[in-house]
């Protein structure tokens, strides 16, 4: 039999349920194959490329796109399709990475100073509250800038920059959680701190931050983009898709497909993203299951 305790603990749609409510709105179905697309040409990116993404070539510069090339050529001769699907790996890997280091080590700090509260509720909410007065772009940089100018670099530091953020968005949601009856009520039974912050905190603040993760994808990628659109990303020859578009400036007039083409992709990854957290926010939301 569940407890009363439990009974009272914000419940959320099962499995199905959710994918059901997910695919129920417009948003979540564009959002889902915007992403669904994002993933399969960057998983299936060596059967789906005809050429190498890396490889220069003398004759075919800056083609049009056509047969042959169907996104044409950048002014080293490679193929804009190739280096579009294998940047798309690219992308997935510094949206993923950098919000899972920002995820991880943001809620461990809200989830324990919500819990805990007292003198390390303070040090730790005033110490993000004093990253928070600097913008994600600034930490980012100051980040690269001590690092060293790389991807793997530029991940590490987007992932730094978003810490606040996340912090400060799972302290809030986990004292909303803490004050409720079910939680007090569990505190006041004699559970341990592991089984109130595993079992009861955790699983009903997750649902909010998978939310704000979701969301966190496409800034993470416009950051990691921009990072290196200034040289300060991902190095030659990685075909990602900010660097594409920093190599790209200097020959707009002549081939315009070649800042189009990865701007579109850029553009359309983050529509994507933010539909498909938005999706996943009115999915996960309790009070909106009966309607």
């Amino acid at each position: 039999m569940k407890t009363a305790a439990n009974s009272m603990a914000t419940t959320y749609p099962k499995q199905p349920m959710l994918l059901r409510r997910l695919l129920g709105t417009p948003t979540g179905v564009i959002g889902l194959a915007i992403v669904s697309l994002l993933i399969g040409g960057a998983v299936f990116a060596d059967f789906l490329a005809p050429y190498d993404p890396t490889k220069m070539a003398v004759g075919p510069r800056f083609l049009k796109p056509g047969a042959e090339h169907l996104l044409g050529t950048d002014e080293f001769g490679r193929d804009m399709y190739s280096r579009i699907l294998y940047g798309a790996r690219l992308t997935l890997l510094v949206g993923a990475t950098s919000v899972l280091i920002s995820l991880t080590v943001g809620m461990s700090i809200g989830l324990v100073a919500a819990y805990r509260g007292g003198w390390l509720e303070s040090v730790l909410m005033r110490s993000t509250d004093v990253l928070f007065s600097f913008t994600e772009t600034l930490i980012a940089l100051s980040c690269v800038a001590v690092l060293g100018p790389s991807l793997k670099n530029a991940i590490i530091a987007v992932g730094i920059a978003g810490i606040p953020f996340y912090a400060r968005t799972c302290y809030s949601a986990s004292l909303v959680e803490r004050s409720k009856p079910y939680f007090e009520a569990t505190m006041a039974a004699g559970a341990g701190h592991a089984r109130l912050i595993v079992r009861h905190l955790l699983p009903n603040v997750l649902p909010t931050m998978i939310v704000v993760a979701t969301l966190g994808v496409s800034t993470a990628i416009l950051a990691a983009a921009g990072l290196s659109f200034l040289g300060l990303g991902a190095q030659p020859p990685l075909p990602e898709w900010g660097y594409m578009l920093s190599g790209a400036r200097d020959y707009f007039n002549r081939a315009p497909w070649l800042m189009t083409i990865p701007g579109l992709a850029i553009a359309l990854t983050v529509l994507g993203f933010n539909l498909l957290g938005d999706a996943f926010r009115t999915a996960l939301d309790p009070t909106e299951r009966h309607r």
